[in-house]
């Protein structure tokens, strides 16, 4: 079974979470609401783009993401 690596952050009262998808995919953001619901989705190539990717669209600064296991 193939273990997901998932990082999060806290950002504005919403959880924003990267997960990474099989090497050809890439890794997608998801965001949640204050209800924990997922209202939104993202696909980026790499790690460094989905981090850059939620700062653009977002704001999240690129240093505030945490690990977690999956």
């Amino acid at each position: 079974m193939l273990k997901q690596r998932k990082i999060f952050t806290y950002y504005q009262g919403q959880r924003f979470e990267i997960v990474e998808d099989l090497p050809e995919i890439g890794y997608y953001i998801y965001v949640y609401n204050p209800n924990n619901n997922c209202i939104s989705d993202h696909l980026q190539d790499t790690l460094l783009t989905a981090k850059k990717f939620a700062f653009e669209k977002y704001g999240i600064p690129v240093d505030a993401w945490k690990t977690t296991d999956s």
